[in-house]
């Protein structure tokens, strides 16, 4: 199957968009194509209905009955741990990341700048100082005469 993420009861989704943007929510019911009934009881967001295009979905699930209440819902998240699965996964780290940069000051972003020239510097002359080595070994082997090969003869210096 292409897919592996349905919009189903108990998916828990990120939410993309809105005044709950960057919060976990659960769908409980879906009440049309466009729009689904969720519910976020970890994250204080109360029962309501979310257009599609504002979620995305994780690969969590929840198992609770069909339109649990809130009270189910929470239990169920509890259980499943979510919030502890969330934190561990890189999406979240990503976000994490993301939101660190964005708070950067002038200076952070200089020290930054700073501390990424000293480390590639550092990784260049590494990588130039494994490269030279190498290139040391092949060119002894690939450069050596062979016995009874006429030697290349010198060249003769051009008149002016």
């Amino acid at each position: 199957m292409p897919f592996k993420r349905f919009v189903e009861t108990g998916r828990v989704a990120y939410v993309s968009d809105g005044p709950h943007e960057g919060k976990l929510v659960t769908i409980v019911d879906i009440i049309d194509q466009n729009r689904v009934l969720v519910d976020g009881p970890a994250a204080n967001i109360p029962r309501g209905q979310m257009r599609l295009s504002q979620l995305h979905l994780t690969k969590f699930r929840l198992r609770f009955p069909f339109t649990g209440s809130t009270r189910v819902v929470r239990k169920a998240w509890s259980d499943g741990k979510i919030d502890e699965k969330w934190s561990e996964s890189m999406w979240a780290q990503k976000v994490e990341a993301k939101k660190k940069r964005a708070a950067l000051s002038d200076f952070d972003r200089f020290k930054l700048r700073k501390a990424r020239q000293v480390r590639n510097k550092l990784r260049t002359h590494a990588f130039l100082k494994i490269k030279k080595k190498s290139r040391k070994g092949t060119k002894a082997a690939v450069t050596a005469p062979k016995p009874g090969a006429k030697k290349p003869a010198a060249k003769k210096p051009e008149k002016k």
